[in-house]
């Protein structure tokens, strides 16, 4: 039990560093959407490049903070039948949708991404727009660095749920602060 909780701290503090960092690049995300807008419609002024940036800062922005949202239990969900359900069948629900569907899925994606970022690698492939921005792999390995990171908050998920089984504790819920070393 000690190293399950030692591994959900250690995720979750990165998942929530990173997302909410990442969450800082929304305010450079507005300048860039506010600053195209006013450079095409006020001056009619095209510019791929701002463009193709507002693309690459909403992906990171996406890409960097699902694993926080996971962690936070914001994400999507049949709320309606879940908040009914006692912790025990809430824990049970969550580790086996996190062990049959939710990580197979990011382990498919990861993959595939991997996949997309190497062969982007290999040709040190640019936009296709000659004005574009060069270095199209980076986004593509934070689109694999995003998923990879996924999947370790969704094995932390399913330690939560893991162990709040064993223990009968809400305190391990998905969603919940962990209680201190000393309150265990």
């Amino acid at each position: 039990m000690p190293l399950m909780l030692t591994y959900i701290r250690v995720v979750e503090r990165v998942s929530v560093a990173i997302g909410r960092a990442a969450s800082l690049l929304l305010l450079v995300l507005i300048a860039t959407i506010f600053l195209n807008i006013t450079l095409r419609y006020g001056f009619n002024i095209g510019m791929i490049e701002l463009e193709e940036f507002q693309w690459h800062l909403n992906a990171v922005v996406a890409m960097a903070c699902m694993a926080c949202t996971y962690r936070d239990d914001g994400h999507v969900r049949v709320d309606i039948l879940h908040a009914n359900l006692s912790f025990r069948k809430q824990a049970w629900i969550e580790l086996l949708g996190t062990l049959f569907l939710f990580l197979p899925f990011v382990v498919l994606v990861s993959s595939y991404s991997w996949s997309m970022f190497a062969y982007s690698w290999a040709l040190r492939e640019g936009s296709p727009m000659p004005s574009g921005l060069p270095a199209r792999y980076i986004i593509k390995f934070v689109m694999f660095a995003g998923f990879v990171l996924f999947g370790l908050q969704g094995v932390a998920i399913a330690f939560r749920s893991i162990l709040v089984l064993l223990t009968g504790r809400v305190a391990y819920a998905v969603g919940h602060e962990l209680p201190t070393p000393r309150e265990h």
